[in-house]
């Protein structure tokens, strides 16, 4: 009959483990721990400690910042998931040198970084610059919209919220009615009243807290937005998958090896977000030696959201060649005149009926004397506002008076909307050619539409990296300050990937 050895379970075996020998050189690990230890200046975080005289000895910094950038180049978001990582895989064993941080201690640290995590940004880009990984001559924006670490069923605008707070009361009321009568029910179901009862008390003061201290947010035009009582920078943001509440991750990348020189997470819209870009890389330039005119010549892509006329002021006062489109432009570019044949069904898609064509401003008759221009039916549209300014035009409004529009046969076609009460028509003012007509012969031109093509194959692997091998798909901090700290973490350790692939340390 067979022998084998025995398969013992219980029984322990003593390695001898070198933890030097487990980072091999080539590695990211590796060289994780070789920027960390030889190339940041962990100085900047002494002042959080006062341990000297008193107190336990802490776990260093720099155990914490490798761990956490390993743990978030291999798509470890939570700090349960490092803290169990430094006890169960060798790496990180390695890294921590056999002190496994406490769950609590690596979440309190990623938060508390807001003073030191630029620093950290600018010594990596430093390492960059160092190895000859910047090329400096073509940068790409772009952004992702990822979910903030809170629920869209906290916004509203103080109204709204009020009126939450309100169920909210009645809700604990019935919960507590019925906690009265559970005494003859078992213990279990006792409980679960218990928690159910707690649960809508946390609720209603995080309410009445909020409501207490906050004033209602204002959009643009000074009217009032949805306010989140979690995380009241965070924003609703629409998204090819739906409405999220999070914020606007960005990042501005260079051509020559999609190094991230600047990376923040803002609760805008993409145009609303170049100039505070280009503000923090010339900061982060700056502190890496560069001139204060580093971007004169240089070209500067991105897509149609960021197209928009002080956008594009900012590019002319950088003197940044830039290529930022319409969103028309594909219209007329004739590589995609032949579009229209997948919209006839051929493929199986189904289409929806074609709405009637709406009214537009060559179908209205402008009467110079009287300064008033007349619809399709007759009717006189005013002037409501003059020199209003959109993200390209500035223009005229003139509009009708409600009741000629209520009683118009015409108004299925003149009306966007079935409920509108009266048609505005938008009315561009003369002006000479500004910088917008002059974007739109840049991009138009074959030179333009070639090096707006090298758009997507610098910026948008960066994000695919991130979001998807990286799986960063949800911030988990709340506030912006924390949520910056996060991205530009993700946006270390990206750069010091590319430190490892491309670059030979000393």
């Amino acid at each position: 009959m067979a022998t084998f050895k025995p398969c013992n379970e219980n029984q322990l075996i003593m390695l001898p483990i070198s933890l030097q020998d487990q980072l091999v050189p080539g590695t990211l690990e590796h060289t994780i721990r070789r920027v960390v230890d030889k190339h940041i200046d962990l100085s900047v975080f002494d002042a959080r400690y006062h341990n000297d005289e008193t107190g336990t000895a802490a776990i260093h910094p720099k155990i914490l910042l490798k761990v956490i950038l390993l743990a978030y180049a291999r798509g470890m978001l939570s700090s349960r998931q490092i803290e169990r990582a430094c006890r169960e895989n060798i790496l990180f064993i390695a890294l921590s040198y056999g002190y496994p941080p406490d769950h609590s201690t690596i979440a309190a640290f990623i938060s508390s970084m807001q003073a030191e995590i630029e620093s950290l940004f600018c010594n990596v880009l430093l390492v960059c610059q160092g190895l000859d990984l910047l090329g400096g001559t073509h940068f790409a924006l772009d952004g992702v919209k990822l979910s903030a670490n809170v629920s869209k069923e906290w916004s509203g605008t103080f109204d709204e919220l009020k009126r939450k707070r309100e169920k909210l009361q009645e809700k604990l009321q019935q919960v507590m009615a019925d906690h009265l009568q559970a005494d003859q029910q078992p213990e279990v179901e006792v409980e679960r009243q218990r928690k159910r009862e707690r649960r809508l008390q946390v609720q209603m003061e995080r309410l009445n807290e909020f409501l207490a201290q906050n004033e209602p947010k204002r959009g643009s035009g000074g009217k009032e937005i949805q306010s989140n009582a979690v995380d009241n920078d965070s924003v609703k943001m629409p998204t090819a998958h739906g409405i999220i509440q999070g914020y606007n991750a960005q990042a501005l990348v260079d051509s020559k090896h999609q190094i991230i020189v600047a990376a923040e997470a803002f609760a805008s819209q993409d145009h609303e977000n170049l100039a505070p870009m280009l503000r923090g890389a010339k900061k982060n330039l700056t502190a890496i030696g560069q001139d204060e005119t580093y971007f004169g010549g240089k070209q500067l892509t991105a897509d149609s959201n960021y197209h928009a006329l002080h956008s594009l002021t900012v590019c002319q006062n950088e003197k940044l060649d830039a290529y930022l489109p319409d969103i028309r432009f594909r219209t007329r570019d004739p590589r995609f005149a032949e579009r229209e044949r997948f919209k006839d069904g051929i493929h199986g898609r189904q289409r929806t009926a074609a709405k009637p064509d709406i009214f537009a401003l060559s179908d209205f008759s402008f009467d110079r004397a009287a300064q008033t221009y007349l619809c399709p039916n007759g009717k006189r549209l005013t002037l409501h506002a003059r020199n209003q300014i959109n993200r390209s035009r500035t223009y005229d409004v003139y509009h009708a008076r409600p009741e000629d529009c209520a009683a118009c046969p015409l108004r299925a076609r003149c009306l966007s909307k079935p409920t509108a009460a009266r048609r505005y028509l938008s009315v561009p003012t003369p002006q000479p050619p500004n910088l917008i007509d002059e974007m739109q012969a840049k991009i138009d031109s074959p030179p333009g539409r070639k090096i707006y093509a090298q758009r997507l194959r610098i910026v948008e692997p960066v994000f695919a990296k991130i979001c998807f091998h990286k799986r960063m798909s949800r911030f988990t901090f709340r506030i912006k300050p924390k949520v910056d700290v996060q991205w530009r973490l993700y946006a270390i350790v990206r750069n010091i990937g590319k430190i490892q692939a491309f670059g030979i340390l000393k």
